[in-house]
């Protein structure tokens, strides 16, 4: 047997054992993911309520969406403009976190953990503590804007207000982003700031140096920051249940009240679909926007 036959044998059972090691990783996703993806695509063409059979009626779930559904508007609305106020701001919070928590002060490591700790908290257990700096009667920031000489808030029960609070609440676990820019900070060759201070450069060092090469971090966090705040719906269904008056309405919740306690599946598989396209599309918009302001190092022009 010659040794090129002998080479393609060894490599036909390699990579035989390696899709053998896929296997179950391929077979659950399948199963979980794609499975379901495609059987809601299908259930989102029928009437059908848990213990019913299903009805096909085409288009009639997307039709009532769009011309009846006053609430599905309201929802993409709440969501759009959260979505417009904490995408940007948890951005540049845990940036500038990731920049104070890069330099070399005493106790780094124990200010590193105390930053990133609200991250991994239970979002439940999150929205209890929110509800009591949110209170309006003892709540912990009305007392610190009393300190102030500033008058306090009924933060969650009046529409202005309620909404900004979510957006506050959300920086809570800024810490996880942080961790990223700082991993990424500290991937930025020593020589480029060295350069630049020979050069008399300081100020300009964040907007030619930092930022350009921060640009790539910054779009993954961006891509996979508007995929979180369109699945925004544990502080809301928590803490203010949609309320008051729809503020709070975020389009998970509709859905979650629509198939959960109305109980109409195909309707909230349409919404889902819908919800998927949306972000399918804002995504892509970003990703095709990535080469006129992400930089790559080492990429050639």
């Amino acid at each position: 047997m010659s040794v090129a036959v002998r080479r393609s044998g060894l490599a036909r059972r390699e990579a035989l054992e390696g899709y053998l090691f896929l296997l179950p990783w391929i077979l659950g996703f399948l199963c979980f993911t794609i499975g379901p993806i495609l059987a809601a695509f299908g259930i989102s063409f029928t009437n059908w309520q848990v213990g019913l059979p299903m009805k096909f009626i085409g288009l009639g779930n997307y039709v009532e969406m769009f011309v009846k559904d006053k609430l599905f508007w309201q929802s993409l609305k709440v969501t759009a403009n959260y979505s417009l106020m904490a995408l940007p701001l948890g951005i540049i919070v845990a940036l500038t976190m990731a920049l104070m928590m890069n330099q070399k002060v005493m106790g780094l490591s124990i200010l590193r953990t105390i930053y990133y700790l609200p991250a991994v908290t239970s979002g439940v257990a999150v929205a209890y503590v929110w509800l009591w700096i949110l209170n309006n009667e003892y709540g912990l920031l009305n007392w610190f804007l009393s300190l102030l000489g500033l008058p306090g808030q009924a933060w969650l029960l009046t529409p202005k207000w309620a909404l900004p609070a979510l957006v506050l609440m959300g920086l809570w676990g800024a810490g996880g982003l942080m961790i990223i820019y700082l991993s990424s900070l500290q991937a930025i060759p020593g020589e480029l700031y060295e350069a630049a201070m020979l050069d008399g450069a300081k100020v300009q060092q964040f907007f030619h140096i930092t930022l350009p090469m921060l640009s790539p971090t910054i779009l993954f966090n961006l891509v996979t920051g508007i995929i979180g705040v369109f699945q925004t719906f544990t502080a809301a269904w928590f803490m203010t249940s949609g309320g008051p008056n729809y503020a709070t309405y975020f389009y998970v919740l509709h859905l979650y009240y629509k198939a959960f306690m109305y109980s109409q599946m195909g309707y909230a598989c349409a919404l889902a679909w819908v919800l998927f396209i949306i972000v399918l599309i804002l995504t892509g918009l970003v990703l095709r926007s990535s080469q006129y302001w992400v930089f790559y190092a080492g990429e050639k022009e």
